[in-house]
């Protein structure tokens, strides 16, 4: 089943709209990238509107962790995920997003990039 991310032919009220033309190409949508943690990162590159390319990242081995105290930027290992505010059900299946809390080797982190989007896990260090 495809992705639509146009207009679902309902009106507030409850009603249908019946459509005027069939469904577009820049309409369509696609699934969400769930990052876990792996063995290897794997990287997948795919073409996007404009011809454009998006790196998306599958499995996560490390993440780049920058410690607001020392000012510097690590890239170490993740251990687990502790918990992710927005959605606890996403930690409990072990996905990282946007604002989970992960542990890493030296000390645990939020991260601040978008894995799916960005094709790197970014974080800043917890104190």
């Amino acid at each position: 089943m495809g992705v639509y991310q146009g207009n679902d032919f309902k009106k507030i009220t409850g009603g249908l709209k019946r459509p005027h033309r069939k469904n577009r190409k820049y309409e369509m949508g696609r699934f969400p990238v769930e990052t876990r943690l792996g063995e290897k990162d794997f990287r997948v590159i795919e073409r996007v509107r404009g011809g454009n390319i998006k790196i998306r990242i599958k499995e996560a081995v490390y993440a780049n962790v920058f410690d607001p105290k020392s000012k510097t930027s690590k890239k170490v290992k993740i251990k687990g995920i502790v918990s992710t505010p927005s959605n606890p059900d996403l930690a409990r299946r072990g996905i990282i997003v946007k604002g989970s809390i992960i542990e890493t080797e030296i000390g645990k982190a939020r991260v601040s990039s978008r894995p799916g989007q960005d094709g790197v896990i970014n974080a800043v260090l917890i104190d």
